[in-house]
């Protein structure tokens, strides 16, 4: 299992820079990235706030086609 997420995380917040979307805590799930399960380490994307939410949505939504 590759526990290495950190350019998948990268990855994500360039593709959302691309839109012009901050997610400020974006980053690695410690807890999830420090335990020795069977399971990946968990990618969180943190708090943000409503435009953020809007836009992110927004974006979303014309990705689907809509």
């Amino acid at each position: 299992m590759d526990d290495d997420i950190g350019p998948d995380v990268d990855a994500l917040r360039t593709a959302l820079a691309a839109h012009g979307i901050t997610l400020p805590s974006l980053g690695v799930d410690l807890v999830t990235f420090a335990g020795s399960g069977i399971r990946p380490p968990l990618v969180a994307l943190g708090n943000c706030n409503v435009a953020t939410a809007r836009q992110l949505a927004d974006v979303l939504r014309k990705a689907a086609g809509g």
